[in-house]
């Protein structure tokens, strides 16, 4: 069985100390995965005023993020400017590359992306896209493998201009098989490997999951005739959780699976079907995430 190890890193702070954490717990286990970094300014504080929206508030609450995340992550970008992260932290973002990860484009603006992708021209997202695929290649110098749109916010204008890109595959949304998608009735040609499992902000809180429950729970999610793609974040399973997370590759090595890069996963995949892609909203998330639709 193998689960396809995705590591988002939305900000400066994630890819200073949980990057680094993480790429040293991946080599203590022989595990490669795919990291896909936000390189852009750093903005992410700029979500504080969403509090006044209940349900993020609730999830604030329920997922303790000032003490998950730091409050460094919460105010960056807030009152001024956020620092670039490509280019303050390019040497981290370089050794993933340099330790044989697969190292993908997540965001230029992860907060920018993940508020206003609703009201973005093609044009802006082709700019948006373009910059961080450019500041990445010139960071790790070659190009970037593939993508992974900031909270899985992807819609028919961000596959359009993406089909202009060099990638190999995307990481798009929320599904159960890998699929090419299908826009106004014609087929991107770089495949799709969605997320199949939920994240920890996601559960953790919910249903009596518990620090003490959540690798069980995500261990008894697995399907050993499926796919299988579980999303982690450099901000939480590489800093405060990095012990419960090596707890989790410890559980399913007893198992008999393994934990691979997307890439690996798309090497396996055989008739590969089409989809399209519609917006939903999941448990635990605030807004819509885009999904996996009816295969055509």
């Amino acid at each position: 069985m193998k689960v396809g190890l995705r590591i988002d890193v939305d900000t400066l702070r994630g890819t200073r100390h949980g990057v680094p954490g993480l790429c040293r717990l991946l080599a203590e286990h022989g595990i490669r995965g795919s990291f896909f970094f936000s390189v852009g300014p750093d903005n992410m504080g700029r979500h504080l005023w969403r509090l006044i929206r209940p349900k993020f508030l609730l999830k604030m609450v329920r997922t303790r993020a000032a003490s998950l995340y730091g409050w460094d992550i919460l105010l960056r970008g807030t009152f001024w400017p956020g620092p670039v992260i490509g280019r303050k932290l390019g040497p981290v973002i370089r050794s993933v590359s340099d330790a044989g990860h697969e190292v993908g484009l997540h965001a230029w603006d992860h907060h920018q992306w993940q508020t206003g992708i609703d009201r973005m021209t093609g044009e802006a997202i082709h700019r948006s896209i373009d910059q961080g695929m450019s500041l990445l290649r010139e960071v790790i110098g070659q190009t970037p493998v593939g993508s992974a749109a900031p909270a899985w916010k992807c819609n028919d204008l961000v596959l359009l201009e993406k089909s202009k890109f060099p990638l190999t595959y995307n990481s798009d949304c929320r599904g159960h098989d890998i699929f090419y998608p299908m826009v106004r009735g014609k087929q991107i040609p770089q495949p799709q490997i969605p997320a199949t499992l939920p994240t920890y902000d996601e559960v953790i809180g919910r249903n009596n999951i518990s620090e003490k429950t959540y690798n069980e729970f995500l261990v008894s999610l697995l399907k050993p005739e499926g796919l299988n793609v579980l999303t982690i974040h450099a901000e939480a399973e590489g800093m405060v959780c990095v012990g419960m997370f090596d707890r989790f590759l410890r559980m399913v090595r007893s198992t008999g699976g393994t934990l691979v890069p997307l890439g690996e996963l798309l090497m396996d995949a055989h008739n590969i079907p089409q989809a399209a892609m519609v917006p939903r909203e999941i448990p635990g998330r605030e807004g819509w995430v885009s999904c996996q639709g009816e295969a055509s």
